[in-house]
């Protein structure tokens, strides 16, 4: 618990701090938050986004807020009893605001009391988190039915292109490739900041959260996962190569996908039981993350485009939307849409006389088992047509003006 006065005096010091920031580029996400809702408004996403910034966008749009970010170092020990201090502390500097931006708010246990409180008097409720795991479980007793939960990413290529003032092209999409989306950066270009950030998560959001004995394996693990995007896994395969039980591989692979560094992508089938089977694929944040913290993108751009899309397509379509195909052929991307496949599209850094037929068969097949009207092979700069399936270059179909981030969940 922390003293009233300590409360007031970190309050003062952050809404000085986070009204002096920089509203920076409008992100993508801006416009699908939905402000005039009777539930709490939660934003989730990985550490060093952007979240912040959102919230600063968010304020333009909203009117000024109460604010509070809860990893402030100086509110280390804040506890449930302290929101009621803390409430009291904006009645007195802001008499009569009802809306609140908290930011890292999963760093309070059960946090969602006050914040269900709050929503039954008629109070607004702005939230961010880098927990996917944590919030879902809060969100899922006390704020069941009473919330709206969007993602952000690290920027598209869209948004940075934005940034930059730049218009699309093979050679600035060839920069963003190489640096990807995190904002600090795409400004700066220092590594450092993105190795850090890997350490950050590692250690404070895993290894410490959740008291992990084997911390040097889990970090090989997340390092090997990281340095394989694009790749399929097994969760037996991975537990003969670090010595460790399934369940374990299982529960860390979890704790990196509910940190938002890595994701797994199922293959696609009507049986549950041949889905959960079956290898999964592994993709990370953004392309300049891995670039950053792995030496085997040197030479593989093949991958590199793959995750760069498969990142398009999960800000667009969610979580749960996106699987791969293997019949006779291998798809690397299905869209599926209320149970029913809707895209087929394949990824390939340059079609060659040597795979071009390896490449559309792919696309085709899963064209014709799921009855679409065509496929896609997304590459690095071709233009073409086979039949039912077209050829587009990647910086083209990023910035075609269909994808757009996905509508928030309701639970």
């Amino acid at each position: 618990m922390l003293l009233r006065e300590t409360i007031r005096e970190i309050v003062q010091l952050q809404e000085k701090n986070f009204a002096s920031q920089e509203t920076g580029v409008s992100r993508d996400l801006l416009d699908s938050v939905d402000m005039n809702v009777r539930r709490a408004i939660i934003i989730s996403g990985i550490r060093r986004c952007g979240k912040s910034t959102l919230l600063r966008q968010l304020s333009q749009k909203t009117g000024e807020c109460n604010f509070f970010n809860f990893e402030d170092a100086r509110a280390n020990g804040f506890d449930l009893n302290d929101f009621d201090k803390l409430d009291q502390v904006f009645s007195e500097l802001h008499p009569g605001m009802g809306c609140y931006f908290f930011d890292e708010i999963q760093m309070v246990p059960e946090w969602e009391r006050f914040v269900r409180g709050g929503l039954d008097s008629g109070k607004r409720f702005i939230i961010t988190g880098s927990n996917a795991s944590l919030l879902s479980r809060e969100l899922g007793t006390k704020l069941t039915g009473r919330h709206l939960t969007y993602e952000l990413f690290p920027f598209s290529y869209s948004e940075a292109l934005r940034m930059k003032k730049r218009v699309p092209s093979l050679s600035t999409f060839n920069d963003y490739a190489e640096r990807g989306g995190f904002p600090e950066y795409v400004i700066s270009g220092t590594s450092d900041i993105l190795q850090q950030l890997f350490s950050d998560i590692i250690t404070r959001d895993i290894v410490v959260r959740y008291k992990l004995r084997n911390a040097a394996i889990f970090k090989s693990l997340a390092l090997y996962l990281l340095s394989n995007v694009g790749s399929e896994f097994s969760y037996t395969n991975l537990a003969k190569t670090f010595g460790i039980t399934t369940k374990s591989i299982i529960e860390y692979i979890s704790y990196l996908e509910d940190s938002y560094m890595l994701f797994t992508v199922p293959m696609f089938s009507y049986s549950y039981k041949k889905m959960v089977i079956n290898p999964k694929k592994i993709f990370a944040i953004d392309p300049g993350f891995i670039k950053a913290n792995t030496l085997s993108f040197m030479d593989n751009n093949g991958r590199l485009l793959e995750n760069i899309v498969f990142l398009q397509l999960r800000r667009t379509y969610g979580q749960n939307s996106i699987f791969y195909y293997r019949g006779k052929h291998e798809c690397d991307f299905i869209v599926v849409d209320k149970n029913k496949p809707v895209q087929a599209i394949q990824v390939c850094f340059e079609l060659t006389k040597d795979n071009m037929q390896r490449e559309v068969d792919g696309a085709s097949e899963a064209v014709n088992e799921f009855k679409l009207n065509k496929g896609l092979i997304i590459t690095m700069d071709q233009t073409d047509k086979f039949g039912d399936v077209e050829v587009i270059p990647a910086w083209k179909w990023l910035t075609a003006g269909s994808s757009h981030p996905t509508g928030p969940s309701i639970t």
